[in-house]
């Protein structure tokens, strides 16, 4: 294999085992004229476990605007680049995006490497169903957001997938557990591919009573996997409600009408709206 001029190279590394890397990323690694890295000093002990000597720059969330430019010109004067985030797959997540993009409006070819990724690692091993499936990164930072966030997701039928840190993953989970309901199926994988690495299964109430049990399960890094919204559960209103919301569709907007429903019943506003969406498109 050689390394070609002007390419920028998308390379996974390891999300945890170092045996991960793949013969071919650690060739595009040796070869290339530069490797941007997300955070040097995590980058730095990698490359140098394999002996990997290729100068590193600064590429992060932080300096994105300034380094990009810098970045672009290297390669249009025919250098090659690695990116490489902290660990796993870049841009899932991590830093990136705007120099793939520039580089495809500058006609610059990108050229993935590919290998490990916590999000695929997780699906493979959750036993929900994976051909359908929706990431949504790491969830918001406050509780009032989140669950926010979570509540349009209710009525979602596909795999839901979250990334999430350890001085998070509890009150996420509990978050989870009022949005979701408690009885909703959930998969909590954490160190994936690592010593230490654990996979949990059950209710979301079954995974909070053990994270708040365990202080060990709130240490390291998480991939949360929700199962999406089965259709009977969907449409699975009490009686009453679903009359009510019913009515007030025949006289107002969608949005109105599971607005005032709420109000009157108690049941979520955002699950009111979905299942109203659901009946007018005949489902």
């Amino acid at each position: 294999m050689s390394i070609e001029s002007g390419v920028l190279y998308v390379v996974a590394t390891p999300i945890g085992n170092l045996g991960d890397l793949t013969p071919r990323a650690e060739l595009v690694l040796k070869s290339v004229d530069l490797i941007a890295a997300e955070d040097t000093r995590h980058s730095r002990p990698l490359l140098q476990h394999f002996g990997i000597h290729t100068p590193l720059s600064a590429y992060h969330e932080h300096n994105e605007r300034q380094a990009l430019e810098k970045m672009i010109g290297r390669l249009e004067q025919g250098e090659s680049i690695a990116l490489i985030s902290d660990a796993g797959t870049p841009l899932i997540s991590d830093p990136g995006f705007p120099l793939v993009r520039e580089c495809q409006n500058r006609g610059i070819r990108v050229c993935p490497v590919p290998g490990a990724c916590a999000v695929v690692a997780a699906l493979s091993v959750a036993g929900l169903p994976t051909d359908r499936f929706v990431f949504e990164g790491f969830p918001a930072r406050t509780s009032a957001a989140r669950i926010k966030q979570f509540e349009a997701l209710v009525a979602e039928p596909r795999t839901l997938v979250f990334y999430e840190s350890s001085h998070r993953v509890l009150a996420t989970v509990s978050d989870m557990a009022v949005a979701f309901g408690e009885q909703r199926f959930a998969v909590l994988t954490r160190e994936l591919t690592k010593t230490y690495e654990t996979l949990l299964s059950g209710t979301l109430a079954d995974l909070k009573r053990i994270i708040e049990q365990d202080p060990m399960q709130q240490k390291g890094e998480f991939v949360i996997l929700i199962a999406g919204c089965a259709p009977e559960e969907a449409d699975s209103l009490a009686p009453e409600v679903a009359r009510t919301l019913h009515i007030l569709l025949e006289e107002m907007p969608v949005k109105r009408a599971a607005a005032l429903t709420a109000k009157l019943t108690g049941e979520r506003k955002n699950r009111l709206y979905d299942q109203a969406l659901l009946w007018q498109k005949g489902k």
